[in-house]
């Protein structure tokens, strides 16, 4: 193993020292709020924010739509942080940075991530403001943030990626639905690089590949490719909500 430091580490734990510098709070949960969804914000409880640009090394959203800031607060009695908008791969960052944010969320203290976004419906009965509950993933279109030296203090060479989104989180979101009278449909998510949407002939390729919605971020956007170090208790706690409009991709 080499004593070399990795400026991937090195930048993720700079970020983390000026967090603790500017926040004294310890999330429980972590949550992405992909586009059109900030709002959700207004309802926690907030006790602090934190924008990106005041976080030294930390990338910024570029994207309308993306506040690009951190709240702290809780919903309910639960400690949350929540980013108000994330980075992507297409605004030209490096797939390193588009998971630091999930990563350093970890060392913030949180246990559990929840991710949302905007994405185009693929599977039959879709429509503009489906939800989708992911139960699975096709990111092989675009790079890992693994290539390259291992990062111990991250986790494992090889994630497993057997199970991605943990079940019982699952079961709650359905038993939620049900409660609320919500139908909520399932499917499997695959990730493109945009940001340009996709072609019909792609949308036919993708649902070939056994997609049921498309876009362009999430599953490089979570703990089970241990982007929140790897954390053997939540590593499977991930459960991601998605929003297909239409046939058009989103994120």
């Amino acid at each position: 193993m080499s004593n070399t430091p990795n400026p991937v580490y090195e930048k993720l734990m700079k970020c983390y020292e000026s967090f603790r510098s500017q926040i004294d709070f310890q999330p429980e949960v972590a949550l992405i709020l992909g586009s059109g969804l900030g709002d959700f914000a207004n309802d926690i409880r907030v006790t602090a924010t934190l924008d990106y640009h005041d976080i030294e090394g930390f990338p910024v959203s570029t994207v309308p739509g993306h506040a690009g800031r951190f709240i702290f607060g809780y919903v309910g009695d639960v400690p949350v942080v929540c980013m108000q908008g994330r980075v992507h791969y297409y605004e030209g960052y490096p797939m390193t940075d588009v998971v630091l944010p999930p990563r350093l969320m970890k060392l913030m203290g949180a246990k559990a991530l929840f991710l949302t976004n905007a994405a185009g419906g693929i599977k039959q009965g879709t429509k503009p403001g489906s939800l989708m509950l992911l139960n699975g993933q096709i990111a092989c279109f675009v790079p890992s943030p693994l290539i390259g030296p291992n990062i111990d203090e991250l986790g494992t060479r090889f994630p497993d990626m057997s199970q991605i989104y943990d079940l019982e989180f699952q079961k709650i979101a359905r038993k939620a639905a049900a409660s609320l009278d919500i139908d909520l449909m399932e499917g499997v998510y695959l990730q493109l690089t945009g940001p340009q949407y996709e072609s019909p002939q792609e949308i036919a390729m993708c649902r070939t590949l056994g997609a049921d919605a498309v876009g362009m971020s999430t599953p490089y956007g979570h703990a089970r490719h241990r982007y929140f170090l790897h954390y053997q208790s939540c590593r499977r706690h991930l459960p991601a909500a998605s929003v297909p409009c239409g046939s058009s991709g989103g994120s």
